[in-house]
């Protein structure tokens, strides 16, 4: 499973952007799937997760409120809207789908190696 997300950039604290995330070979229908961040010098951070139905979504803390993640299974994309976006929000993006059981339930699990990456897009919120 080959995950590719979009729609990093530069934005304006305050500001905001959507990423997507798509396979480019399978379905992502059947998986839950989390989006994850890294800022340099800074552990990766589970930043929000989606069941495999949309009925269960899970926020970190940092960017409950500002952030909404959804999917679209007929355009097999998962989106993660970020609005009010804080120069702490700055990092690279990353989505995952588990190689195995994973339960979007009450907080963001983390993913490890053994799970299926895109290759991140950078998001850089400044002035």
């Amino acid at each position: 499973l080959q995950l590719v997300e979009s729609g990093g950039g530069l934005v304006q604290p305050g500001g905001s952007l959507r990423l997507s995330c798509t396979a480019s070979k399978l379905s992502l229908d059947g998986y839950t799937i989390g989006w994850f961040r890294q800022a340099p010098g800074k552990e990766r951070e589970g930043v929000s997760c989606i069941s495999d139905s949309g009925s269960r979504t899970n926020y970190a803390d940092s960017v409950k409120g500002r952030f909404t993640i959804s999917r679209d299974n007929a355009k097999n994309t998962v989106y993660l809207q970020m609005d009010d976006l804080k120069p702490e929000d700055s990092a690279v993006y990353y989505c995952a789908a588990p190689n195995g059981p994973y339960y979007c339930v009450g907080y963001v699990p983390p993913m490890d190696e053994k799970d299926y990456w895109g290759r991140g897009t950078q998001v850089t919120v400044s002035s």
